[in-house]
């Protein structure tokens, strides 16, 4: 890594910091800022972090019960940087550069609660098949104005170009594309510069909701790496344009959610998509990977839909699916067969939502598929017609919150795959969020009964 950093100093002398960034159990970005006078002993022996980070909770809470706060006296361990995620960052314009890092324990053994080391391992176990992933993430999110409503609650920016406030939907609106033009610009300038390969762009059906495709990959982990930075580059490119933006699931109650769809295929060594066939419901390989992603869909639930917010989506007939069954070609299905040519032949995840972690997200996806490729199980008949109105459909996938964390907390897929330590860690930083979620007062409750209690 020092050879990196050499390489890039030389390209860049410009270069005066170095923002180290490492996502937490949630995906939010921590870290440090580090002079390059200090980054080459950084970047050989690692930045030193408490393992807290991946106990704290949304807000920023440390869960005590994690054991990762007071109990190890919040003891700092190294967070060694991602090869490659050394780049430049174009919206600061005072010499900073940034690179991403995952945590490691002090004998250099990956830390057990950074779910980037679990996509790590199952990973291998696909390598052992002789199998890669290639995935393909597209992601929903919102422009929202700066200013919030008299009641706290968000509202859509101003069009740049028109200065009005829009609350009406439009999906794949190309005046939309036109009004948001100049920043959506910039977000696919700053991809590129910090190799991000975004793709398409299209407005979805809320008022300054855009979703961006990113190309598919054969790496699951530059993937997630990809996105992360993505993610990270929508909100800070948004305020340099006078607007915030945000991956929350469900910003208006009335309006669209924000999902993370997530395309995936196997290539063997040769290079050749095993999902491939002229059937359209893919080979039997790629029937066997569907019955494993179906089959653990339903406990994976509070990996897709991590936050109180996040169980606002799944409503009838909004595109987000409310059992685990899958289709050619139907939006409403948990798992979708898009139209393609034979050599693309993919399944498409639909139900987690843009707020999720994107290492958990894909690790379960993928290990979903290895379940079905070990036990070679087959998935029940491809839906049909509308989803939501089927009289015969897959199992029902949660609908709340705390019906998502028990069906967690007690699965055995759940704590092989991700290891017992980042599995009760997951369960315990949810479980306390919900918990004092649930604590609150809200204005709308008392709104609600204090009339007539």
């Amino acid at each position: 890594m020092p050879t990196e950093l050499d390489a890039f100093l030389a390209a860049h002398p410009e270069v005066r910091f170095i923002d180290l960034l490492l996502h937490d159990i949630h995906g939010v970005d921590r870290g440090k800022r580090v002079d390059v006078g200090s980054a080459r002993s950084t970047f050989a022996n690692g930045l030193l972090l408490p393992g807290s980070m991946f106990a704290l909770d949304v807000p920023g809470g440390t869960v005590q019960a994690t054991g990762l706060g007071f109990d190890e006296g919040d003891a700092d361990r190294p967070c060694m940087p991602i090869p490659g995620t050394l780049l430049g960052v174009p919206w600061l314009d005072h010499g900073v550069a940034q690179a991403q890092v995952t945590m490691h324990e002090r004998d250099g053994r990956p830390f057990a609660g950074d779910p980037r080391h679990a996509l790590a391992r199952v990973l291998g176990q696909f390598r052992t098949l002789g199998l890669t992933p290639v995935v393909a993430v597209e992601l929903e999110f919102y422009f929202i104005d700066r200013e919030r409503t008299a009641t706290g609650l968000p509202q859509p920016p101003r069009s740049p170009l028109t200065g009005r406030r829009e609350f009406r939907t439009q999906i794949n609106s190309m005046v939309d594309l036109d009004d948001y033009s100049a920043v959506l610009a910039d977000i696919d300038a700053t991809c590129r510069a910090q190799q991000v390969p975004s793709t398409t762009q299209l407005a979805e059906y809320g008022p300054g909701q855009f979703e961006v495709n990113l190309l598919h990959v054969a790496d699951a982990l530059a993937a997630c790496d990809q996105a992360a930075r993505f993610k990270r580059i929508v909100k800070c490119v948004a305020r340099r344009h006078g607007m915030d933006a945000t991956f929350l699931p469900k910003p208006y109650a009335d309006m669209a959610g924000s999902g993370l769809h997530v395309h995936v295929s196997l290539v063997d060594a040769a290079g050749t998509n095993v999902f491939a066939s002229d059937h359209p419901l893919g080979s039997a390989m790629m029937r066997h990977a569907a019955a494993g992603m179906l089959a653990t869909m339903a406990e994976g639930m509070a990996v897709f839909a991590p936050l109180a917010n996040s169980w606002r989506r799944f409503r009838p007939e909004a595109y987000v699916p409310l059992t685990a069954d899958w289709s050619v070609n139907n939006r409403g299905a948990a798992l979708r067969v898009p139209v393609s040519d034979v050599a693309n032949r993919r399944l498409e995840h639909r139900v987690a939502g843009a707020e999720a972690n994107l290492y958990l997200v894909m690790t379960w996806i993928l290990g979903g598929i290895l379940k079905g490729l070990t036990e070679r199980h087959l998935p029940r008949a491809p839906l049909e017609g509308n989803a939501y109105h089927m009289d015969s459909l897959g199992e029902a996938l949660p609908r709340y919150w705390p019906t998502a964390i028990d069906r967690f907390e007690s699965s055995a897929f759940g704590r092989e795959l991700l290891g017992p330590d980042l599995h009760r860690l997951y369960s315990l930083v949810k479980r306390q969020e919900m918990d004092d979620f649930n604590a609150q007062v809200t204005a709308h409750e008392c709104e609600l009964y204090l009339p007539t209690l």
